[in-house]
């Protein structure tokens, strides 16, 4: 969501709204299944005794739900919310 609201452009624009949250949609859903993927270390990286690649002190979180249903709803909202302002300020511009 945070993501979202920094890459959102002005409300005017509908269709780009709707492809950053498109993309920022994407991302997270391919971000959220292949992150298992950069915890696994081949077996060559544990024939070394020390490697400063090792995966010890990174404590995020690597098994994510890919369909992130709560932070894709609420970007759905926003760009409701978005898409209403840009047809409010149309229609006052043109009563004017």
């Amino acid at each position: 969501m945070h993501a979202f609201l920094l890459l959102a452009p002005p409300p005017s624009k509908k269709r780009v709204i709707l492809q950053v949250a498109d993309k920022v949609k994407k991302f997270f859903f391919y971000y959220s299944i292949n992150r298992h993927k950069m915890t696994v270390i081949t077996p060559s990286y544990h024939a070394e005794n020390y490697s400063p690649d090792d995966n010890r002190y990174d404590l995020r979180q690597f098994l994510y739900n890919a369909r992130w249903p709560r932070q894709f709803a609420s970007i759905g909202k926003r760009v409701e919310e978005l898409s209403k302002k840009g047809k409010g300020t149309k229609e006052k511009k043109s009563n004017l």
